[in-house]
């Protein structure tokens, strides 16, 4: 195990080496100037700026210089939010975009677990083809389109909720619902298949023969299985829905990394921009190898590497 999880990590810093000298030479295509003012600069006041955040050294230059900051944890200063450092602009927003992809998450599996158990024990049953039906939904509808539907209804024509803004618990439930609709659909998908096949399996009706409870086969013995491939997915589902903040924070007008980092695009913010993408990378990657490890811990019988812990 120990052996694996060294590896992995190596890999990881590979991975984010490369994809920050892919995003580094993907900034160099972008159309336009990172400075907002350039039309009204002159020719002399623009190439000062330039020379100010080392934008006239060549390319080269340019590259080195910002590999050799991100090794020692330096992601720059931003051209547009007051100059500020990167990675303190992104830590004073992470807080209300982790605490909705969070929520997102939580609600988004707990509920789509319970469909897919209900499903899978209700088989072929008006809630087997609800559940069904409700899945397929949430895969298809992107979720800025339960956004848009969720405002309109519930706060502007019911009034029942805001429609915006992040100002305290009722503003949360809105965008919660609309980014959860993806998990919940997910984990109902997976718990249901997983569940029918498990419940379908010899120790399962072995278990029902002794005369065990029916709740006890299928929430202890079924479930502890049927959750195993599911826990895969989480990983990636969570950092999914930390990206889908990007559209859904601008469409509640939460101050969160989705909204600055959508600002930072349109300004052509490279260090910002640069930054975002790495840290959402090692989000992904970092979870990615928790999942892995806690996939082996939930079930003995999976070694990580070779056969071996």
């Amino acid at each position: 195990m120990a052996k694996y999880i060294l590896q992995r990590i190596i890999y990881m810093f590979i991975t984010l080496f490369i994809i920050a000298t892919v995003s580094f030479f993907l900034m160099k295509l972008l159309p336009g100037s990172p400075f907002a003012m350039e039309g009204k600069l002159s020719e002399e006041q623009l190439e000062l700026m330039k020379a100010r955040y080392g934008l006239d050294q060549p390319i080269p230059v340019q590259y080195f210089n910002y590999i050799t900051n991100v090794a020692q944890g330096d992601l720059g200063v931003s051209f547009q939010f007051d100059n500020r450092e990167v990675s303190t602009l992104i830590m004073k927003k992470l807080g209300p975009s982790l605490q909705l992809g969070a929520l997102a998450l939580g609600f988004g599996m707990v509920v789509g677990m319970l469909l897919g158990i209900a499903a899978a024990i209700k088989h072929n049953t008006f809630i087997d083809y609800g559940s069904t039906f409700l899945a397929v939904i949430g895969k298809s509808i992107p979720s800025f389109v339960f956004a848009g539907m969720l405002q309109y209804y519930i706060a502007v024509k019911l009034g029942w909720l805001p429609a915006a803004f992040w100002e305290g618990p009722r503003y949360m439930i809105l965008p919660t619902i609309a980014l959860a609709m993806f998990p919940i659909a997910t984990a109902a998908r997976f718990m249901r298949t997983e569940m029918l096949e498990v419940l379908g399996s010899d120790f399962i009706t072995t278990a029902r023969a002794k005369g065990l409870n029916s709740v006890l086969v299928t929430f202890k013995h079924g479930l502890r299985n049927a959750v195993i491939p599911l826990i895969t997915v989480v990983g990636p589902l969570a950092v999914a829905l930390m990206t889908g903040n990007l559209v859904i924070e601008n469409i509640f007008a939460i101050p969160g990394l989705g909204e600055q980092f959508v600002k930072s695009i349109t300004t052509n913010d490279y260090p910002m921009i640069m930054g975002t993408t790495l840290f959402f990378s090692f989000l992904f990657i970092f979870i990615v190898l928790v999942v892995d490890i806690l996939y082996g811990i939930i079930d003995p019988r999976i070694r990580l590497a070779g056969g071996k812990d």
